[in-house]
Formats: structure tokens, C-alpha cells, sequence
């Protein structure tokens, strides 16, 4: 019998108390969690385009790279925990690892293993996603407080930020706070998007993509994607922008080659033609031209 009179021993006590922690902890693990659809992907979209697989082989190795070395690390926990625990060995202190140097060394090199495995495939699809090889189609994507603007088949200076001459052919889009665009890709074609800003810091996020890049002034940041389905699709700013960051939201429509290149000369019929200029520092003002 415990000290206070009860029946019950501090010892079964504390076990319930775990039991309990750890089955609320499941059940808001299950409840909050994703679905089983989503399971396999830990929270990711479907990848739309042949980049985003890349990005979510990423993110699921890391993730069973991070639960594989946790395991092992609460499993040496609690299992020095329960077998060198007091009232089991009735010593105060267990034996020691000091100066053990084949266990030092094993501790050293194992972790130097995993962070250069890590940092070689990490390395290698961080190329893989910020190579650009001969892209079908160029769209330079102009960020600005608080919208976004599409400049089709438009190529900016990488060095200067300079818009380049003989751009009549293309076209533009332009959106606003309350009136998001809609980003136009062909499906199967290769995309390269060129980011700049006008004004501040965005971030160019088309969320089925996996892929995320900022658009910062001054700097012509650039990354490709294949589109490989059909259908519309959400993209937003991902970077603190001003007040009006939460609307600084765009659509992106993947849609065939024709249908892509019919958009393109709607949208010049309409006057469309050119391009938004890219690097003219403008806060919260809508120039199209």
C-alpha cells in the first residue's frame, strides 16, 4: 500500500499516466494527421509537373531519414532508461563510456556518414531542379505589392535585369489584390520562369509544383517546370510583403499546347501585347506598360 493509504502503488500509477499520454498523443496524431491518400506523400500535393517528383523524393527521404535516426536515439534512451534504471541495479550511477574509444569513434564517424549522404543527394537534385536546358517557353514573372504580372515568351537580361528588345510578339496578364491572374502553361512543354520584383521581397509559390523560389529586386532568379496534368490549380506569395500579402494570390491553368498558344493571342486581340516591365521600382501601383 502507497504511503497515502491507497491500494494503488505510485509505480502502477506512473504507468497509467504514460499509458494515458501516449494514447492521447496517438489520437491527435491520428485526428490532426493526414489522410491515407496523403500518408505516403506526409502532407505534400500531388507532384503536377516532372520537377515536382524530384521535391517529393526529397521531402520522403528526409522524413525516413529523420524518423529512422529518432527511433534509434529514443530507443537507447529508453532502453538505458529501463535497464539501468535504480531500483533495477541498485546502483547509483551505471557504468560509464568515458574514454571508450572504439564507441567515441563509432559516434563521430556515423553521424559525418549520414551528413555527407544527405548533403551528396541533396547537392545533386538541387542541380537537377535549378538547371536550365533549352526551355520551349520563357515566362518572366513580375511580382509586385500586391499581385502578380505574366510575361509570355519574354526573356530579361540576367545581368542587368534589363528588359530585352523585340518582344512584341508576346503578351502579358496582370492581376491585382482582388482580382488574382491565372499563370497559363503548356502541358508537356518545358517552362522557364524568370522572377523579378519591383518593389520588395515575394516569394513565387504554384503549390502543386513543389517548387519555390524568391523574387527579389535587382536579382533574376530562374527555375523550370513540365507540366504533366491537366486542370487549374493555386499559387501564392510566400514571403511577408506589405498589408496586402494574403492577397497576392495567383492561379495556374495547365492546359495543351493549342489551347496555350490560342490563350496567347486572345490575350494580344486584346491589346496585350509586350510585356510589364520588370525592373521599374513601383510600390502598389499597377503599370502595365
Amino acid at each position: 500500500m502507497s504511503p497515502n493509504g491507497s491500494d494503488r502503488s505510485p509505480r502502477r500509477s506512473m504507468r497509467r499516466k504514460l499509458l494515458s499520454a501516449l494514447t492521447l498523443g496517438l489520437v491527435l496524431a491520428t485526428a490532426t494527421g493526414c489522410s491515407s491518400s496523403q500518408l505516403p506523400r506526409l502532407g505534400m500535393p500531388v507532384p503536377r509537373d516532372e520537377q515536382g517528383k524530384t521535391v517529393l523524393f526529397i521531402w520522403q527521404s528526409s522524413w525516413i531519414a529523420a524518423l529512422a535516426v529518432g527511433a534509434l536515439v529514443w530507443g537507447l534512451i529508453l532502453w538505458s532508461v529501463y535497464f539501468h534504471r535504480r531500483s533495477r541495479s541498485k546502483i547509483e550511477v551505471p557504468p560509464q563510456f568515458r574514454y571508450n574509444m572504439p564507441v567515441e569513434a563509432l559516434f563521430t564517424v556515423v553521424p559525418l556518414i549520414m551528413v555527407s549522404v544527405f548533403f551528396f543527394y541533396t547537392a545533386r537534385d538541387e542541380n537537377y531542379l535549378l538547371k536550365i536546358d533549352k526551355p520551349q517557353h520563357v515566362i518572366n514573372v513580375v511580382g509586385f505589392q500586391w499581385s502578380w504580372a505574366f510575361n509570355y515568351e519574354h526573356q530579361v537580361d540576367k545581368k542587368n535585369q534589363a528588359d530585352t528588345a523585340g518582344d512584341q510578339s508576346g503578351a502579358y496578364d496582370v492581376g491585382s489584390p482582388g482580382q488574382p491572374p491565372t499563370l497559363w502553361l503548356p502541358q508537356g512543354e518545358t517552362v522557364e520562369f524568370q522572377l523579378t520584383s519591383r518593389d520588395v521581397i515575394h516569394g513565387f509559390w504554384p503549390v502543386d509544383f513543389l517548387m519555390k523560389m524568391d523574387v527579389i529586386p535587382g536579382v533574376v532568379n530562374r527555375f523550370e517546370v513540365t507540366p504533366t496534368a491537366l486542370g487549374t490549380f493555386r499559387g501564392k506569395c510566400t514571403e511577408l510583403c506589405g498589408v496586402d500579402h494574403s492577397q497576392m494570390l495567383f492561379n495556374v491553368t495547365v492546359v495543351t499546347p493549342a489551347e496555350y498558344q490560342a490563350h496567347l493571342a486572345s490575350l494580344r486581340a486584346k491589346g496585350q501585347t509586350g510585356f510589364v516591365p520588370a525592373g521599374i521600382t513601383t510600390t502598389g501601383v499597377n503599370n502595365s506598360q
